[in-house]
């Protein structure tokens, strides 16, 4: 709908980047991405946390890599669904790490913590949701899977700290039709820069461990651009495929 609209700067999409970075890999969508919508502005940076059920007898990254290799096959982790970020950070893990783990699809990843929960898979990717199951110790959190360390976990290792250079930032951010006038696109990013920088926008995403982000068109574009490639080698070489 969003790409079929008038330019015009008054129908937008606010997405987050799975949709626009990995989608195109997996499905016939019925648009470009990359043609038929313009990045306007990013809004904030989810960061995905490795945990692990708490009967699982590891403690670090470290040592779940060496449970896994210990225990061949024997490990599964959850997703919210096949090609979802939450897969392809496993695929990843599994890749980087070379282990093998069963992958458990669930229609969300609501379904997936619950079975995290009560033992029934070992470990899973996820953001916000977890947090809660962390700080309650119902979850193990292992690592968090960016270049930098996380803000409401400032003792908690990178992925790359932690022995598995893994890093998945996903970069939410809104987008407008294709062809909508530059002085448009430049004030709409202004605007949504200087509320994603407010303090009461940093303080609600601090409590989701979420980071607000600014940067130009031309720099989200970019980003989404090199995302977009990365990704879609990912999907290629695991031969991730949705049914």
């Amino acid at each position: 709908m969003v790409a079929k609209s008038a330019p015009d700067g008054y129908t937008l999409l606010k997405s987050a980047s799975g949709a626009i970075v990995i989608g195109p890999h997996l499905y016939k969508l019925s648009v470009d991405v990359a043609r038929d919508l313009l990045p306007v502005a990013p809004t904030m940076l989810t960061t995905l946390l490795l945990v692990v059920r708490p009967s699982l007898p590891v403690h670090s990254l470290a040592e779940l890599i060496a449970y896994a290799r210990a225990n061949p096959g024997k490990l599964s982790y959850g997703s919210s669904g096949i090609g979802s970020g939450l897969h392809i950070a496993g695929e990843m893990l599994a890749h980087e790490a070379k282990i093998k783990a069963t992958h458990v699809p669930y229609k969300g990843a609501a379904l997936a913590i619950t079975d995290l929960l009560g033992d029934r898979v070992d470990f899973m990717f996820d953001t916000a949701p977890v947090i809660p199951h962390i700080k309650a110790n119902k979850l193990r959190l292992l690592a968090v899977v960016r270049a930098t360390r996380s803000r409401m976990f400032p003792d908690t290792p990178t992925m790359a700290e932690a022995g598995a250079d893994v890093t998945v930032e996903f970069v939410q951010g809104v987008y407008a039709p294709a062809g909508t006038p530059r002085e448009i696109v430049a004030r709409l990013n202004r605007e949504m820069g200087r509320v994603m920088q407010s303090a009461e926008v940093r303080a609600v995403l601090a409590g989701i461990g979420a980071e607000p982000v600014t940067a130009s068109p031309e720099e989200f574009a970019a980003l989404q651009q090199r995302e977009r490639e990365r990704f879609g080698a990912i999907v290629r070489k695991a031969n991730i495929r949705v049914q």
